[in-house]
């Protein structure tokens, strides 16, 4: 990349807020984030403490004093919702841990970890003193819960109509040669070799959804609970099975097919929640920097790639805030590989020419910068310069070519958070592994 902007650290540390870890720091972000419909946090990690602590303090002052009705994760819908069951009093689970145990697939650390952990306590804590139908949620937007979703549509069916129930497993079975493997059907229906399950799925879709409208014109009642988790389910299993039969196409984004998946779970969720509560529901998100940030801020953007953030911002343009995250040194969870453990590594210094060199060089510890009222003064912030995204792989070796993309940060998100020197999430399940990673010599005192 050619950088063209020269920057000055010195003229940048006038404009940030530093963060001194107590409840003041978080002030600026919630007044200016309170009144939105959709509040999108990110991470430039999936496995650094601080940004899952800071994420969460922040969204519980929305709960708390803006009246947010729920919490939308890059998580899976079926191991969500039984987080959602916890902290809404359900019965099932006796702890916020034994809630989180729904969160099997890899990496499973994204949601089972400590921080994690305290944050569906307190919303269950939160949660117990209100009507049921005030309670703050917790949802999954992902769609990669194929199997998960298929069982959660079966369950439900069987509960309420043994008839259709028959009919949704004949016609899942379609996926039983495959083992629950879903790479298996990737490569399976990518080379041809059997015929794909698009048909079977479309049709258990669409037999939910007339069954949904028959008992609405039935008895004018709004849609219940139970029904749209289940409605959701076979929605997440027909965009499951288009995902994975088309992600070996290179003609086709599997990256664009999940985002906007996850931006049509947002909005029907939304249409769910206004229902239940008369009046527009306001949710957190809870996703990386790269599904929150604006695509057409980065180079992402640049090989027409969207993300959550771009279309929320295109449906909701006044109605929405992006908050990102940086970090320049420490440690984080990660795996060396797909379906690997998960380590406690060691951060590489940012390379030159990045976002988070700048930060550094700002030489504030910890700090907080509203992009919007920063451009205005410092300009130079409208300028392009690489990023750092580190997800549930990190390979250090090779971080230039697979952890930098080139971003105008000030396009990309309304508010940042820098943290100089962070340490890694702990998952709730430490491996061997995880506690011989390397740890720094010091810690980030506060969040």
């Amino acid at each position: 990349m050619r950088q063209t902007t020269v920057h000055d650290p010195h003229r940048l540390r006038a404009l940030v807020h530093p963060l001194t870890g107590d409840a003041a720091d978080f002030d600026e972000v919630v007044a200016a984030a309170g009144d939105k419909q959709y509040v999108l946090i990110g991470e430039a990690t999936h496995g650094t403490h601080e940004f899952y602590r800071v994420r969460a303090e922040i969204t519980k002052r929305l709960i708390r004093d803006h009246g947010f009705a729920a919490v939308a994760v890059e998580g899976d819908w079926p191991d969500a919702y039984r987080v959602h069951r916890y902290v809404c009093g359900g019965p099932e689970d006796a702890e916020a841990a034994n809630a989180l145990e729904g969160f099997r697939r890899f990496p499973t650390w994204m949601w089972c970890n400590a921080d994690v952990l305290d944050f569906v306590g307190w919303l269950r804590s939160f949660n117990d003193s209100l009507p049921m139908q005030t309670k703050a949620g917790f949802f999954g937007l992902d769609l990669y819960s194929l199997y998960g979703s298929i069982r959660a549509v079966i369950e439900y069916l069987e509960r309420t109509d043994p008839a259709a129930a028959e009919r949704a497993k004949q016609r899942y079975a379609c996926f039983d040669r495959f083992g629950a493997d879903t790479e298996a059907y990737a490569y399976s229906v990518g080379d041809g070799l059997t015929a794909s399950c698009q048909n079977e799925v479309l049709q258990q879709l669409l037999d939910m959804q007339r069954r949904a409208f028959a008992r609405v014109e039935a008895n004018g009642a709004r849609a219940g609970e139970k029904r749209f988790f289940a409605e959701q389910n076979a929605r997440v299993v027909a965009a499951a099975e288009e995902y994975y039969r088309t992600m070996l196409n290179a003609e086709i984004s599997s990256w664009n097919l999940r985002d906007r998946f996850m931006f049509q779970t947002l909005e029907q969720l939304s249409a769910h929640l206004e229902h239940k509560l008369g009046t527009p529901a306001k949710i957190v998100v809870w996703a990386h920097n790269s599904h929150v940030g604006d695509a057409r801020a980065t180079s992402m953007g640049a090989g027409r790639e969207i993300n959550i953030g771009q279309l929320v911002r295109q449906g909701y343009p006044s109605a929405c805030r992006l908050i990102g995250f940086t970090t320049a040194s420490g440690t984080v969870t990660a795996a060396s590989n797909w379906h690997a453990e998960a380590e406690r590594k060691t951060v590489r210094p940012p390379v030159a020419g990045s976002w988070e060199s700048l930060f550094q060089a700002v030489e504030i510890p910890n700090f907080y910068l509203d992009l919007g009222s920063a451009v205005k003064v410092y300009p130079a912030l409208q300028g392009r310069l690489l990023e750092r995204a580190i997800g549930v792989i990190y390979r250090p070796e090779t971080e230039l070519y697979s952890h930098y993309l080139e971003a105008r940060i000030a396009d990309q998100f309304d508010a940042i958070f820098h943290y100089n020197r962070t340490r890694a999430v702990e998952p709730l399940e430490r491996t061997a592994l995880w506690e011989a990673g390397e740890v720094p010599e010091t810690y980030p005192s506060g969040v």
